[in-house]
């Protein structure tokens, strides 16, 4: 049972006055899906999360320029594409509890959706755009600066985005699913001795691995567990898809 919504409205600092866009904001397509519903007015979250990710670029990219008139622009863009990806959106999501209101399928929920990196990205867009439809750009700027854009007043804060531990993450995410711990295995060392590259696979059992190469194992084993970790995003996600097809229609049942 999801907790009130009015309690997550206090996390947000923000009441709707419409809360039908607050619901539909929640609403991912497997829950749609499973109840054989598609009208417009009861529709998904995905529209709406178009609209977010647009709302939250151009204000990533307002405060940014307002607070660090001094940067390049490729540092600008740097920061921004931090700020904006689904690892710093889903840790946002977290913070906020974003994902105990969702609204999910049966099959999504048993895949561990409600602590997914995409799906939850995903979300936080969607309020964002249902944020700004219910109470206009000023609302929206606030909260996306209190609750995402935090981090701006240092460059340095701002760096530290795009160092989140992955294979921590990733630990975490294998064993909500209760799925094997990964394993990292360093299968490939090149280049001379003061310049050495080393290719490291992780993998999850007998179906999940992926590659990366970096300048030092750490860093190859750190990129290869976050491409490991959207690797899984996508096979729960898949496998959620298939267990809402096989699912009888409510006409059926």
């Amino acid at each position: 049972m999801r907790p009130p919504l009015d309690a997550f409205e206090q996390r947000l600092e923000y009441k709707f006055r419409n809360q039908t866009l607050l619901t539909r904001a929640l609403t991912h397509r497997s829950w749609l899906s499973e109840r054989g519903s598609g009208q417009p007015e009861n529709g998904d979250n995905e529209q709406l999360e178009f609209l977010g990710d647009s709302i939250l670029g151009f204000i990533a990219s307002e405060l940014l320029v307002a607070r660090h008139a001094s940067a390049r622009e490729g540092q600008l863009s740097q920061w921004k594409a931090h700020l904006v990806s689904a690892t710093h959106l889903h840790t946002c999501a977290l913070d906020l509890g974003l994902g105990d209101h969702l609204l999910l399928g049966k099959g999504e929920e048993r895949n561990g959706g409600r602590n997914r990196k995409t799906l939850l990205a995903n979300a936080l867009e969607a309020l964002i755009a249902a944020m700004y439809l219910d109470g206009g750009i000023e609302v929206t700027r606030s909260f996306i600066e209190s609750h995402i854009l935090s981090m701006l007043e240092s460059p340095n804060d701002v760096e530290l985005i795009g160092q989140l531990n992955h294979k921590s993450v990733l630990q975490e995410r294998t064993q909500a699913l209760g799925l094997p711990v990964p394993r990292y295995t360093t299968i490939e060392t090149s280049g001379p001795e003061h310049a050495k590259i080393f290719t490291v696979e992780a993998r999850i059992g007998k179906e999940l691995a992926t590659r990366a190469s970096g300048t030092s194992k750490k860093s190859a084993s750190q990129h290869a567990a976050e491409l490991l970790l959207t690797e899984l995003d996508l096979a729960c996600e898949r496998k959620a898809q298939f267990e809402a097809e096989q699912a009888p229609s409510p006409a059926t049942q």
